[in-house]
């Protein structure tokens, strides 16, 4: 069966940092193209960063891009995303995702992954 597990969210200040960590089991990691996705009150899912497990490429949403990063551990199973200068706009309940076959043109969209974590609230105050 397989589990994704989100911790490292919670309440900040705009300007501060969080650091987001997705923990799998049940499932050969490193075969996983990894991303995490977002969903603001009153919106859409939307997508927020990718790591393709085929050719380690990153790619990033706009709204984000400098200020986070997302990293994998193959030894430890984990996805992060590392959240700096947070601001209010940031507010929302982060999903991690995986994909074990995923093509660029789908990496951000919610279709082309099959599992996804609980969520995770991360709350960005002004």
């Amino acid at each position: 069966q397989v589990q994704l597990v989100e911790s490292g969210g919670g309440l900040v200040q705009a300007g501060a940092s969080l650091r987001l960590s997705c923990t799998a089991s049940g499932l050969t990691f490193r075969r996983y193209t990894t991303a995490w996705f977002r969903q603001a009150p009153g919106k859409e899912r939307e997508f927020v960063a990718v790591n393709s497990q085929r050719t380690g490429s990153l790619f990033y949403a706009d709204s984000v891009k400098g200020r986070f990063t997302i990293s994998r551990d193959n030894a430890k199973n984990t996805v992060n995303l590392q959240m700096n200068s947070l601001k209010p706009e940031d507010t929302a309940v982060y999903y991690c995702a995986f994909a074990e076959r995923v093509i660029v043109s789908q990496m951000r969209s919610q279709s082309g992954y099959e599992y996804w974590g609980q969520g995770i609230q991360v709350t960005v105050s002004a």
